[in-house]
């Protein structure tokens, strides 16, 4: 570009030549322009994962009830497997021994919930509490 061309932005003044008003000026709007844009950009983030995680759940979900579908014809099958090896005509046997086993799990599986929600409870974020004493033990010792 020519010398007297009027498209030219002046030259910005040096940093030496501002006071010490305008350079803290300058750094407090630069520090607010760059934490307005990593909030910008985690909005982005945590909305882009949450769309993944909302598909990902209604692919889980379809995938669960075909599951079931095939778990209840496969236990169909085997209640009338039960009648043909073990009980002649009577079908009825067969689904109660098969019902029978299901409570069987589900007990066992009821209590091994009751003690997972014993180990859970009560939900305190123990670490956090711990490392925000130790924070402020520390401010403290400097403030004394």
């Amino acid at each position: 570009m020519a010398e007297g061309d009027p498209t030219q932005t002046p030259p910005r003044p040096p940093e030496e030549d501002k006071s010490v008003g305008e350079l803290v000026f300058d750094v407090s709007e630069r520090a607010s322009s760059l934490i307005r844009e990593e909030i910008e950009l985690a909005k982005t983030e945590v909305a882009e994962k949450v769309g993944k995680i909302l598909r990902g759940s209604a692919v889980g979900v379809a995938a669960g009830v075909f599951a079931f579908l095939a778990l209840i014809l496969a236990m169909h099958g085997v209640a009338w497997l039960l009648n043909d090896l073990f009980f002649g005509d009577d079908v009825w046997p067969g689904y109660f021994v098969e019902a029978a086993l299901f409570l069987l799990i589900a007990a066992g599986a009821g209590f091994a919930a009751y003690r997972s929600l014993q180990a859970g409870a009560p939900p305190v974020p123990a670490q956090a509490i711990e490392e925000a004493k130790t924070t402020k033990a520390t401010f403290e010792g400097e403030d004394g």
